[in-house]
């Protein structure tokens, strides 16, 4: 696929979707495509499916159309995924995928097993956004879907810090500012910006961070009773395995919160040559070489233990 127009032939009805606890690149890439729909294919019905996103997102143009509830019976002559990495993260939004006529997966994930049957996944582009991006027409990109696609880009680059970052995306940054949106408010109030808890419990979680493998890999964690404590969810604990990830000496980071009694969501990030997507995927979840993610179930130290071994075991491989 080279420009989305190639799929949207005889085209009435579509929907599109991103993952559960939808992130900024997920949100951005999305509502980029639902604006550019809505936009220039007047012709088509397009529903937009996002699980609740956080408010800081609220300046995004018709986000609140999202939907976040399956409407049974429903279908599409075309449903297509943003940003989501396999199947089953598709949350309320997976039958509509497994009922519509054509399926389309946007994707950067280098775990993605390409599920769709139209597959378009860039494993060496900073984000789904950018992604989105290639297959969008640039002198179609107005002010409204250039905010949500730097959205996107801007938050899973770190601000284009991490290594993902390549001449391209700055590139690209640099037309879609040209449309006049707020860059620097978009950084601030998305990225950085954090409520006085959240501040508190990433406080916490740095104070009772633990160091292994002499200095190179640090762990932070939160047990539900914490989250209870402080009224917390996962949504509001964006940030924090970037920070640990900031320590010096290190090149592993890892953050995990116990979302039920014994089930964690972990967060990897890496400095150095470890690929935690392999990690992630080891455990059945994904992600990329520097940043990735899984669920494992267990004591908040059978996960640590059980993922620090996998990462020993890479790091003990030879170098190629």
């Amino acid at each position: 696929m080279n420009n989305i127009g190639e799929i949207l032939e005889g085209v009435k009805t579509m929907g599109i979707a991103g993952h559960v606890r939808p992130d900024g690149d997920c949100v951005g890439s999305c509502m980029g495509l639902y604006l550019y729909i809505k936009a220039y294919y007047p012709e088509i019905q397009v529903d937009v499916y996002l699980d609740h996103p956080r408010p800081v997102f609220g300046y995004i143009d018709c986000i609140d159309e999202i939907k976040t509830q399956y409407e049974p019976g429903k279908e599409y002559d075309l449903f297509v995924t943003c940003d989501v990495s396999a199947r089953d993260r598709l949350a309320i939004a997976g039958p509509y995928f497994d009922t519509a006529r054509n399926t389309a997966c946007i994707d950067h994930h280098v775990s993605n097993p390409g599920f769709a049957r139209i597959n378009h996944i860039r494993g060496d582009v900073s984000s789904a956004s950018e992604v989105l991006y290639g297959l969008l027409d640039p002198e179609k990109i107005n002010r409204s879907i250039a905010e949500a696609i730097y959205t996107g880009m801007a938050h899973d680059t770190g601000v284009f810090q991490y290594s993902s970052t390549s001449p391209e995306t700055m590139r690209i940054a640099g037309e879609l500012m040209k449309t006049g949106f707020n860059f620097s408010r978009i950084i601030d109030e998305s990225f950085y910006q954090k409520t006085y808890v959240q501040n508190q419990v990433m406080g916490r979680v740095l104070a009772e961070s633990i160091m292994l493998m002499d200095g190179k890999c640090i762990i932070g964690y939160l047990k539900k009773k914490d989250m209870d404590f402080y009224g917390v969810e996962g949504k509001d604990l964006d940030g924090i395995v970037s920070q640990l990830r900031l320590t010096k000496g290190v090149e592993i980071a890892m953050f995990l919160y116990e979302k039920e009694t014994q089930d964690f969501k972990v967060s990897l990030r890496s400095n150095g040559n470890v690929d935690v997507s392999r990690v992630a995927v080891f455990f059945g979840g994904g992600g990329h070489t520097r940043a990735a993610g899984c669920d494992m179930q267990g004591s908040v130290y059978d996960v640590i233990n059980n993922l620090t071994a996998e990462i020993c075991r890479q790091m003990q491989e030879p170098v190629a």
